[in-house]
């Protein structure tokens, strides 16, 4: 519970760096709005064909009882929609980090600046670091997707699937978003995907302390647009001070992950 808490503050710390620095703050809002424009239109489409969604899914209910038909019908249609929400709360991360590429390596640069200064890069071109953003966020939606179904199918539960499994949800939404967030801090310091799951399984209560809270802002109208940039913020910070604590110097970092 400590880690998770500490992991809470990260997010915290993120925003407050944003706070005092408006121009970051509204640097950084540019890419998320384009991207949550997208969601919200995809959103709005399943929305709209939900109905149709739900009873193209269930033909074995077509003979009960209307009551108990239409009831199960939208039992489901929530749990439709509140997985794909979950998949667009978590890859609209990891598509808004590519779309903003050089908006949030410029605020995660800054971060590090203010924090200390920034260490020594890995040479790795620009449109490599593209690629790897974009295999990143495939890679996350698709296991997002897959955590989705499970969870979709819990929530037919009674009870638990309305209280327990929501908050595993979270908790697992969370554990991924962290991972998206600590990716730029990361990579700069020559980390890929496999090596940033090894460090964030070091620190799992951390990741999902971090996550979880950011997952749950995410959730708010519009949190995910206005806490963007503080998470990134706060991603980096966590990137940075645990990448240190764990006594891992970053041209040891760029030096293992060249060797392997």
């Amino acid at each position: 519970m400590k880690n998770f808490i500490a992991g809470v503050r990260y997010f915290i710390r993120g925003l407050g760096w944003t706070a005092r620095r408006p121009k970051q703050w509204l640097f950084g809002l540019l890419p998320a709005l384009i991207v949550l424009a997208a969601y919200v239109a995809g959103l709005m489409v399943l929305g709209a064909y939900l109905g149709d969604l739900t009873r193209a899914a269930s033909p074995f209910a077509d003979h009960w009882s209307s009551g108990l038909r239409d009831a199960m019908r939208v039992l489901m249609g929530v749990l439709f929609f509140a997985a794909a929400l979950m998949i667009s709360i978590v890859t609209f991360t990891g598509v808004t980090l590519v779309v903003g590429e050089p908006f949030y390596e410029g605020i995660s640069s800054r971060v590090e600046k203010s924090a200390g200064g920034l260490p020594p890069e890995a040479d790795v071109p620009l449109w490599k670091q593209l690629v790897r953003g974009l295999g990143d966020a495939v890679f996350v939606g698709l296991i997002t997707a897959i955590f989705a179904v499970v969870f979709f199918a819990l929530g037919f539960l009674p009870v638990v699937g309305q209280t327990v499994v929501p908050v595993i949800a979270a908790c697992v939404s969370g554990y991924f978003l962290t991972l998206e967030l600590t990716s730029i801090a990361l990579e700069r310091r020559g980390l890929r995907r496999r090596d940033r799951f090894a460090l964030l399984r070091r620190n799992r209560g951390l990741a999902v302390g971090f996550g979880a809270s950011v997952f749950v802002v995410f959730l708010i109208p519009l949190g995910a647009v206005l806490a963007m940039p503080g998470a990134v913020a706060g991603g980096t910070l966590l990137a940075r001070e645990r990448f240190a604590d764990q006594g891992v110097s970053a041209g040891q970092g760029v030096s293992s992950v060249d060797a392997r």
